[in-house]
């Protein structure tokens, strides 16, 4: 097996970086950025615990979930989900964090870079209230770089593509797949559990 080992090879391998693609970077979020993240209900979240062991987390709300304090700072809620925690852990051991913000319709994304620090501030996170209720918990993240990623990885999917949607009766319900994993809960059990989650514990 033919592997890439070190910078150089990698580059030799790749080829040159165009000039838009170098010039792109910006070390802020500028005015286009900040009308994106205004638009966007959904991200995705990654991070690497202290031992380099990595995680992607989805993150989605209504557009504009997430705030921008400055052209330097975003702030996260945290929404109720599982408790795992798994993102938060991490950046408690290496703060380093990533996000990719996508709007639906729209084929390229915007990536931003920086890092990041856990809050419980109430009155940091009142104004990210939803349903009436204030996140317990948020990611103030300190912005390092920011720029637009082309559209070719969406247009390759067809991801906003209506007729490229796959019929939910085609892959089993998160109940049926959590049962058959865990095997500590019947079918019909776990996906109730999951039913009810859904209807009474989004916020």
């Amino acid at each position: 097996m033919q592997e890439i080992h070190d910078a150089q090879a990698l580059r030799a391998h790749a080829g040159p970086v165009s000039r838009l693609a170098e010039g792109k970077v910006r070390p802020g979020l500028d005015r286009h950025a900040r009308a994106f993240i205004a638009l966007s209900p959904f991200l995705v979240l990654a991070s690497s615990d202290a031992e380099g062991r990595a995680d992607a987390s989805p993150r989605g709300d209504a557009p504009g979930f997430v705030q921008v304090l400055d052209d330097a700072t975003l702030l996260i809620p945290d929404r109720r989900g599982n408790n795992r925690m798994d993102s938060f852990a991490n950046l408690l051991g290496a703060p380093g964090i990533g996000l990719i913000f996508f709007v639906p319709g729209i084929n390229e994304t915007l990536r931003v870079n920086g890092t990041a620090r856990i809050t419980t501030d109430a009155a940091l996170l009142e104004p990210l209230a939803a349903q009436g209720k204030v996140p317990a918990t948020g990611l103030v993240v300190g912005v390092s770089e920011a720029f637009f990623h082309c559209g070719k990885a969406l247009m390759r999917s067809r991801l906003w593509e209506a007729d490229a949607q796959v019929p939910r009766e085609s892959f089993p319900s998160l109940g049926r797949l959590l049962a058959e994993q865990t095997g500590t809960i019947g079918v019909a059990d776990a996906e109730q559990a999951i039913e009810e989650s859904y209807r009474t514990r989004l916020y």
